[in-house]
């Protein structure tokens, strides 16, 4: 009898078991389950909410009204203005010169960005002068060079003094003053300012190619700059242009320093991009409905090009890889 009670005691103190069969590790207790990650997020999703969406939302709101942004009592216009945005033909203008700035400025800033970097990967004298050359324009704050820039391409600047002494006096005019030669200063201030950039991410692109193939190429009779072809930075640099035209779609869109401080967005609209022309509507004018839904379109546009390019993306990292060129 003594027996069978030891055998009950001695299973009643054996250790639980695992579904797998071994014995449960001693100390640990079955607590309460971790709290999910929203406690974490939490201030960061407060502060988007409250602050980003509700003005996006309240933005929305007051596209609705006819309204100069002091008076006690707005007008509920419902969608006219949106209807007169669409009727404006300086609407158009800006998107015109949104699409025209986009083309140009990201054509020739990659260009020059991957030329930039292949000389520095192609061991340039004073690299690091070389880099800080390039890339202080990047920092360099637009209301500091915007009275420079004005006083370079005015009448009697030194664009058009060097154009004299070339021989290329004919040439010369106030190239901010006349439409068709304004918005080309912009667009060269532009590139100017954010080369820089791309010289940076193909940089870093070219640092990521395997040293090996560099030899093979230089071996094969490939120097200099031939070495870093378009070809061989498919890979690496490919992952560079999506992000960098996605960026640079939203930059176009949202330009508004550079524009307004060199040429107030004229002459005759010559310059104007919906930065300016937002600007303009609601607080000289105190138009702030009209504004309003300009600045909602501005945002539509935004996520449209945003999302273009990032499904774009998308599709193509989902694309099968047991291909060539997949």
């Amino acid at each position: 009898m003594s027996s069978v009670g030891a055998r009950t005691t001695v299973s009643r103190t054996r250790q639980p078991e695992t579904a797998a069969g071994h014995p449960r590790p001693k100390g640990r207790r079955r607590g309460p389950r971790r709290p999910p990650g929203l406690p974490w997020i939490l201030p960061a999703f407060v502060f988007v909410v409250g602050f980003v969406y509700y003005c996006i939302g309240y933005t929305g709101y007051i596209s609705t009204l006819n309204w100069d942004g002091v008076s006690p009592n707005p007008k509920r216009v419902g969608f006219a203005n949106y209807t007169q945005a669409f009727h404006d033909p300086v609407f158009w203008d800006t998107i015109r010169h949104t699409v025209i700035f986009f083309i140009v400025t990201f054509a020739v800033q990659t260009a020059l960005g991957f030329i930039f970097a292949a000389l520095l990967h192609s061991k340039v004298k004073l690299p690091n002068l070389y880099k800080v050359i390039i890339f202080i324009p990047v920092v360099l704050a637009p209301a500091t060079m915007a009275p420079i820039f004005r006083q370079i391409f005015s009448a009697n600047g030194q664009f058009n003094a060097i154009l004299s002494d070339i021989g290329l006096g004919s040439l010369a005019h106030p190239w901010l003053a006349q439409s068709s030669t304004a918005l080309p200063v912009i667009m060269a201030i532009t590139v100017w300012e954010w080369t820089g950039v791309t010289f940076i991410l193909y940089f870093a692109a070219m640092t990521q190619i395997d040293k090996e193939i560099l030899e093979a190429a230089r071996i094969d009779g490939a120097g200099g700059v031939k070495v870093l072809t378009p070809h061989r930075l498919a890979e690496r640099a490919g992952h560079h242009h999506r992000p960098w035209a996605m960026l640079s779609v939203i930059g176009a869109l949202k330009t508004f320093d550079v524009p307004y401080l060199v040429s107030l967005g004229g002459p005759n609209y010559a310059t104007e991009f919906l930065g300016t022309l937002i600007y303009r509507i609601s607080i000289p004018q105190a138009e702030v409905g009209y504004g309003a839904a300009l600045s909602i379109l501005l945002l539509i546009l935004s996520l449209v090009g945003a999302l273009a390019f990032g499904l774009r993306g998308t599709r193509r990292n989902l694309l099968p890889c047991s291909r060539p060129g997949a």
